[in-house]
């Protein structure tokens, strides 16, 4: 006689997701975001704004000492009503935690701040006077600080998950045997090293924290890099992409980093150097 058949009912198993697992955002889009960025009036910055707007961001301001000139112009034509200007001093902290409150009494929010303002001198390390050294760190160091702890206490007080881009260098992995500069490139491994530190100190925030190092990127400050000389042959040393950067190429790490697609990603550095310049 056979045995009867015993209905086993199977063991329950315990739900993959809970009520703290976020919704997951697999495409990278800024749609509905506001997005601050430092020193985007030219250069690096308007060519990240114009990425970021490409890219779906309801709004993007411009934090910058001076007035937008023909450069941002364009850019305001193309996306009318879409990108604004506040005009703020990076390196005193209450002049951009009044931008930053400009920017969320206009808009209603503010979800990612691109730290990105900063300036470059290149010289022997002999050479640099006093007030050049603490203009490069005012600049590069102390204001990216600043504007990140800015941005931080804005995302704490209205609830939001919000992201941070640094703009750091290649400077900061080693330098340029051919332009050196100390206090350039040890400002921007402050950065990075800030990145990595502010990413750790707020999380419990739901604050991401990342960075950005760029090459060699064809800008006002870099007119001079391919009108050397032997610029062709240092091209066949450095080997990579025989070009400088157009700053639209280096959009799309900041338009990830800003994205809910990157929501588990925070405390990176991500270089965009086409090999140019990294030794």
């Amino acid at each position: 006689m056979a045995p009867s058949a015993v209905e086993t009912t199977p063991a329950s198993v315990p739900e993959v997701a809970s009520s703290t697992t976020p919704q997951v955002q697999t495409q990278v889009t800024l749609g509905g975001k506001i997005i601050a960025i430092t020193g985007a009036n030219r250069g690096i910055g308007l060519g990240i704004a114009e990425c970021c707007l490409v890219n779906g961001a309801t709004k993007v301001y411009s934090i910058d000492i001076t007035e937008p000139g023909d450069e941002y112009a364009v850019i305001a034509k193309r996306f009318p009503g879409r990108i604004g200007a506040v005009q703020a001093d990076v390196t005193k902290e209450d002049s951009v935690t009044a931008a930053v409150d400009k920017i969320i009494e206009e808009s209603g929010a503010l979800h990612g701040m691109v730290v990105n303002a900063g300036r470059t001198n290149h010289k022997s390390a002999l050479d640099f006077t006093q007030a050049e050294i603490e203009a490069l760190f005012n600049v590069n160091l102390f204001g990216a600080f600043y504007c990140a702890r800015v941005a931080a206490r804005a995302f704490i007080k209205h609830n939001i998950k919000g992201a941070i881009v640094f703009t750091a260098s290649m400077a900061s992995y080693r330098p340029n045997k051919r332009v050196p500069s100390t206090p350039y490139g040890a400002s921007k491994a402050g950065v990075r090293n800030m990145t990595h530190t502010l990413a750790m100190e707020w999380a419990k925030y739901g604050i991401r924290v990342n960075s950005v190092s760029p090459g060699l990127v064809n800008t006002a400050m870099t007119y001079w890099v391919p009108q050397q000389p032997d610029w062709e042959q240092q091209l066949k040393y450095y080997g990579g992409f025989p070009r400088l950067a157009e700053v639209q190429e280096l959009g799309g790490a900041y338009v990830y980093l800003l994205s809910d697609a990157a929501s588990y990603t925070t405390s990176i550095d991500i270089p965009v150097n086409g090999v140019i310049g990294i030794c």
